[in-house]
């Protein structure tokens, strides 16, 4: 084999090389797993991801993947929506806490990490909203931003 074209070999492997880390995602884009509710419930997910707000305190709109219409997000991880989610064991606790913000129930758990998820309760789907560790921080607020949305494209009702 010539010099040449142990060069030119040598240049495609590195041009190979420099291609594969310039594709290579380097975001910090969140990743949620998507609900897979019935069709009818996916249908008023649908629904209530075409209202959802570009801005949630001053947080850019940022959807998770995989892309989903059950899902949203807002300054990466900070605030994750899943829509068609299970029934939250937890509304089964007597001593769950739970509160009403702008005529939407939601359920609240705390978690492990700081973080802090949100179920809607008494709805025909159950969206859930989880605040980032650093997001629960500056309280629940921003809860009166999915109120709107939710009470449009959710019926009141018990879902399954």
């Amino acid at each position: 084999m010539n010099v040449f074209r142990r060069r030119l070999i040598c240049l495609s492997a590195l041009g190979l090389l420099w291609a594969t880390a310039g594709c290579s995602s380097t975001d910090d884009r969140a990743t949620v797993p998507v609900p897979s509710p019935d069709a009818d419930t996916a249908q008023l997910c649908r629904n209530l991801h075409e209202q959802l707000p570009d801005r949630i305190d001053g947080l850019d709109r940022e959807d998770p993947e995989p892309r989903s219409e059950l899902t949203a997000g807002w300054g990466g991880s900070a605030i994750i929506l899943r829509c068609g989610v299970p029934r939250p064991a937890a509304l089964a606790d007597p001593k769950a806490y739970g509160a009403e913000v702008n005529g939407v129930g939601w359920l609240t758990e705390q978690q492990q990490d700081g973080s802090y998820r949100f179920t809607t309760t008494l709805r025909e789907a159950y969206v859930e909203v989880t605040f980032g560790k650093e997001q629960a921080k500056k309280g629940a607020g921003s809860l009166t931003d999915f109120a709107g949305p939710v009470r449009k494209t959710v019926p009141e009702g018990i879902a399954n």
